[in-house]
Order: C-alpha cells, then sequence, then structure tokens
C-alpha cells in the first residue's frame, strides 16, 4: 500500500530549527521526484521546496537560504531541514510527489508552529 507519513513538526521559536521527516513505504522512492507542501490555515497548500530523483532541488522564494530539503533513497524518506524559522512558517506540512497528476493520497501532515 502507497503511504506517507510525515513526522518531525513542533513548537519553535522564530530564528529557531526543526527537521521535518516524510517516510515512504509502497511506492519506489528513489525514482520518484519529491517534495514538501504546506498550508498554513486559511490558505491553499503550497509546494515549498523539491528534489529530483538526481537530487536536484528547488525552492519557493520565501524558504530559499532557510529550508533545505535532502533524501535518503536507503531509508525511503524525504527530509525537510528548516532553520531561521519565522512566523508565516506556520502550517501544516505535508510530502508527495511533485507532479499533481501522480500525487498519492495525502497522509496527515505534521504541525510546525512558530511562535514567541
Amino acid at each position: 500500500q502507497e503511504q506517507l507519513v510525515e513526522s518531525g513538526g513542533g513548537l519553535a521559536q522564530p530564528g529557531g530549527s526543526l527537521r521535518l521527516s516524510c517516510a515512504s513505504s509502497g511506492i519506489t522512492f528513489s525514482v520518484n521526484d519529491m517534495a514538501w507542501y504546506r498550508q498554513a490555515p486559511g490558505k491553499q497548500r503550497v509546494m515549498v521546496a523539491t528534489i529530483g530523483s538526481l537530487g536536484l532541488t528547488t525552492y519557493a522564494d520565501s524558504v530559499k537560504g532557510r529550508f533545505t530539503i535532502y533524501r535518503d533513497n536507503a531509508k525511503n524518506t524525504l527530509y525537510l531541514q528548516m532553520n531561521s524559522l519565522q512566523l508565516e512558517d506556520t502550517a501544516v506540512y505535508y510530502c508527495n510527489r511533485v507532479i499533481k497528476t501522480r500525487w498519492l493520497n495525502w497522509g496527515q501532515g505534521t504541525q510546525v508552529t512558530v511562535s514567541s
């Protein structure tokens, strides 16, 4: 069964750091282009970072220089290292494939709250 399970969220202060994880199962993780998405309260879900099967990465302007996406194909796991967190980073974070027509069922996400 194809499944994505996000974890690692929590409460952080502005300027703090968190590392999110996304464990995949039921897919050949290594050949998939993957992404992190986030959905803030009252807003649409948006893509924040992508990583291709060969490791090429892209970032939304809002997180560039602060977030790092990476993957461990041996563990079938996607990561998002978030540094210099800002209040605006508060959202539920999800992982999924990059291409909309190939999205898997969304996981439960992991809540990130940045607050002083």
